[in-house]
């Protein structure tokens, strides 16, 4: 059994310039941070500007370009994807990071936070779960989610149900945390094959 901190990746996948995006995954962070039990370490995917088209092996460009994020993804012992809805699914940014990397997300444990509308986010988190299945990940079941997010936060800058939305926060991340550290010790004691 290791002695060292769980390491979470916060994958997130909006820009600053988004009206209620960087709210949420800024408010994950800090219950993140303040659950105690991960070294966190945002992923933020739209800065990272990851090619588009997918090809085996990266050309040196790509290469470059992925360079940003795969070490990071291949020590993170666990994940939680930041994500809005678009159109009843999730940003093409995190699809593009989804399908440049394999062996990454194998035999680790990915929770979802998401937001948008009134499903708030959900039918992005149902579409995942498929995706995420196929690189022999395991999805969490429960997730924390902010229908019509723009009505979700007070002016400063947090959930205007603080107990509601940390309790929910917290219940994913007791789920995480039981995952990353029984799948952590499982791969080091009998690799994951494929």
């Amino acid at each position: 059994m290791s002695t060292r901190p769980l390491r979470l990746a916060v994958l997130t996948t909006c820009g600053n310039d988004s009206r209620s995006g960087p709210l949420v995954a800024q408010w994950f962070v800090r219950e993140a941070e303040q659950y105690g039990d991960f070294e966190v370490d945002v992923v933020d995917l739209v800065t990272a500007e990851l090619p588009v088209m997918i090809t085996r092996p990266p050309n040196e460009e790509a290469e470059r370009q992925l360079s940003s994020v795969t070490p990071r993804l291949a020590a993170a012992d666990a994940f939680v994807v930041v994500t809005p809805e678009y159109n009843r699914a999730y940003p093409a940014v995190l699809k593009s990071a989804i399908d440049w990397h394999v062996a990454e997300w194998r035999a680790k444990p990915i929770g979802f936070v998401s937001y948008g509308g009134r499903s708030g986010g959900l039918r992005a988190i149902e579409q995942l779960h498929p995706v995420f299945a196929e690189l022999h990940a395991v999805t969490l079941r429960d997730s924390v989610s902010f229908m019509d997010v723009w009505d979700q936060f007070g002016s400063d800058g947090l959930p205007k149900d603080g107990p509601g939305c940390s309790g929910a926060a917290k219940v994913m991340l007791d789920q995480l945390k039981w995952w990353a550290a029984s799948l952590h010790d499982a791969r080091l004691s009998r690799p994951y094959r494929v």
